[in-house]
């Protein structure tokens, strides 16, 4: 029964409210657009060419087009209130001239309560104004590449907050600024491809957007940060959201990507690394075409000399370090970096960038040229057939889209070894934050909010997927923290695919001693119910502080983690396995959280949760429901493991644990 409780709990959580009550919130995500699927309503000119919006029409002379989601958000409750929502939004986009001397258009983020802004000029004004304010809700973020001295507009690259009117209520020149506090421009009208993101503060209205060219992490200071009360004047109760462009005789390719939106929580991470990327081509003239020619041909020249004596050199010096790219590289991650630009970033991959080391290979960091700070990992093959397999579930991976994954940028071979690139991750592994020596460990909060973050990502890798992915090596190590302290489940090393109600076709036991399911002694097929395992054993040291497996225990004591637990769990004391260490939170709590690990340890694959199932008690009202009749059950089943006796819990003990 409590099955079908928490899948109607999911339900209502994950998506079926929207049709119960339209009201709650909008979450959508497009890595790219479909022709036959767009999924928002394209206006006029605008469509879809390939898989990204084209917004205006080379072949018009006077265009303009807009593309919105076609469901609209909730601004207010009333048309009177001052209170206004909050939402979160990311996009990439790319405006390309055709003639880089010619005027600049650019773009806009709009948000509107009309998908066509009566009286706006078709060809001017991002297709959205008049030349003088406008009296119907719209705001509008501009990504301008032009300069207009009349709309006091600072440069032709700048970024804009404009209210209902097309002269801004606030510019910033467009750029980011890194790590050193230092501001670095972006120029937009060069084709490259811009990352935006936009945080819209209703409870404080305050508007912030940021830009960095796709590559660069986000910069944590947002490019321009616009903060009045007035702009709760400029919503209405419900309003669209898209994009508006437009422009007049020249042409200015102007393209949106990718979109991510989200007005309930923080917009989801878009995969920028295999976007198309579009460049600029010369306009020149031909006499300066053939001195341009003449001028390339002495580069290209000195460039083949030089290459030749560089390679001969190189030839002597050692042995060649990656070969040619071979037909079957071409099936895989389009993303190659090379061999030495990794070199380069991990400074020789020295032992000052070692990360860590492990079994399956070496992590080392690193800093590419535009600053993006990357994690490396070098790992080796005995023969190319089985770095090709290797390659094949490697390249599968990096097509997973999930907050809670650790994101894959790409690859590179040198011989038989690959060197997977990853995001980094500032706060390093979870076991970290539990085990070792910090200066503060994490809280209960955060370590609820962590095991919430792993159990999303895991729910998405086996059945969010037109594949299962079945990850195989879940333990605590691998769980690695964002610079929010959020979790993020990483190394696919062992990771297996399959479809959907197919069993894999692999028999060989690999992962952890101490996350291995009972059942791989036996029978040494791995599907989703093991992963559950594994991160049943997870909650378990996360919610006690104690290792899987703890060689310092003491002969008359239990040195297996979960064992342990179900000791305590038999003599109704379960509460002693929280860790003493723990901040905040409340002991019904902890111990519900104690029972969702056992469940997910059950004995008996078939009685474990699901993950989907498992995401539902933990985003849920109700801790305990779900875990407890799987205990029951465990009880019955497992008496001979030790697993007798009640919880000891009738109800949730209100105190809080031990500072």
């Amino acid at each position: 029964m409590w099955k079908f409780l928490h899948l109607h709990l999911l339900l209502i959580l994950t998506g079926f409210s929207f049709f119960l009550y339209p009201c709650y919130g909008l979450d959508f995500f497009f890595n790219s657009f479909n022709v036959t699927n767009p999924g928002v309503d394209l206006i006029n000119d605008a469509r879809i060419d390939s898989s990204v919006i084209r917004l205006t029409n080379d072949s018009n002379q006077f265009s303009f087009g807009r593309a919105f989601y076609p469901t609209r958000i909730n601004m207010k409750q009333t048309s009177n209130s001052s209170t206004i929502s909050s939402f979160s939004t990311s996009f990439v986009f790319s405006v390309l001239p055709e003639i880089s001397s010619s005027p600049g258009f650019g773009l806009a983020f709009v948000l509107s309560n009309t998908t066509s802004p009566p009286g706006a000029i078709a060809s001017q004004y991002f297709g959205l104004f008049t030349n003088v304010p406008t009296v119907y809700p719209l705001l509008a973020v501009e990504f301008d590449t032009g300069q207009n001295m009349e709309f006091n507009d600072p440069d032709d690259n700048h970024i804009g907050i404009d209210l209902n009117n097309i002269v801004s209520a606030d510019t910033q020149t467009a750029g980011y600024y890194n790590s050193n506090g230092s501001f670095v421009p972006v120029d937009m009208r060069t084709g490259q491809n811009v990352h935006a993101w936009i945080e819209f503060d209703g409870d404080n209205f305050q508007i912030n957007v940021t830009v960095a060219p796709i590559g660069v992490s986000r910069p944590s200071r947002p490019t321009l940060s616009f903060t009045d009360p007035e702009i709760a004047n400029y919503v209405s109760t419900e309003m669209y959201v898209g994009f508006s462009a437009s422009k007049t005789n020249w042409v200015e390719a102007q393209r949106v990507l990718a979109w991510s939106f989200n007005d309930t929580g923080v917009a989801r991470d878009i995969i920028t690394t295999n976007l198309p990327v579009f460049r600029l081509e010369s306009s020149s003239s031909l006499s300066a075409g053939a001195i341009a020619g003449i001028t390339i041909g002495c580069v290209v020249f000195v460039i083949i000399c030089a290459s030749g004596a560089y390679l001969f050199w190189r030839s002597t010096q050692m042995v060649e370090e990656d070969e040619d790219v071979e037909d079957w590289e071409l099936e895989y991650w389009p993303h190659r970096f090379s061999y030495e630009e990794l070199s380069q970033a991990t400074d020789g991959f020295s032992n000052v960038q070692l990360l860590g080391s492990g079994g399956f290979g070496r992590v080392f960091k690193g800093i590419l040229p535009n600053e993006t700070e990357i994690a490396v990992k070098c790992v080796s093959h005995g023969s190319k057939q089985g770095l090709r397999e290797f390659m094949a579930e490697i390249s599968s991976m990096g097509r997973l889209q999930h907050k809670n994954l650790v994101q894959m940028r790409g690859w590179c071979r040198k011989g038989n070894e690959l060197m997977l690139v990853y995001d980094y991750m500032p706060n390093g592994s979870l076991n970290r934050w539990i085990f070792d020596k910090q200066e503060k460990l994490l809280s209960w909060q955060q370590r609820r909010q962590v095991l919430t973050d792993v159990a999303e990502g895991l729910s998405y890798l086996h059945h969010g997927w037109d594949q299962v992915v079945i990850h195989r090596d879940v333990k605590a190590s691998n769980v690695l923290l964002d610079n929010e302290m959020r979790g993020r489940l990483g190394d696919f090393g062992l990771a297996k695919l399959y479809q959907h109600g197919e069993t894999p076709n692999t028999t060989r036991v690999v992962g952890t001693l101490g996350y291995l399911a009972p059942e791989l002694a036996t029978v040494a097929v791995p599907n989703s119910a093991s992963d559950v395992y594994s991160f049943g054993v997870v909650v378990l040291e996360v919610v006690c502080g104690r290792r899987p497996i703890d060689v310092t225990i003491e002969d008359d004591e239990i040195a297996v983690l979960i064992d342990w637990v179900r000791g305590l769990y038999a003599k109704e004391r379960l509460v002693e396995a929280a860790d003493d260490r723990l901040e905040g939170g409340n002991r019904g709590e902890v111990v519900e959280m104690l029972k969702l690990g056992l469940a997910c340890c059950h004995p008996d694959p078939q009685r474990r949760p699901s993950m989907k199932e498992v995401v539902a008690v933990l985003v849920g009202e109700e801790v305990a429901a779900a875990p407890a009749d799987l205990l029951s059950e465990l009880t019955r089943s497992g008496s001979d493991r030790g697993c007798g006796g009640g919880d000891g819990v009738a109800a949730p003990f209100q105190d809080e644990l031990p500072v």
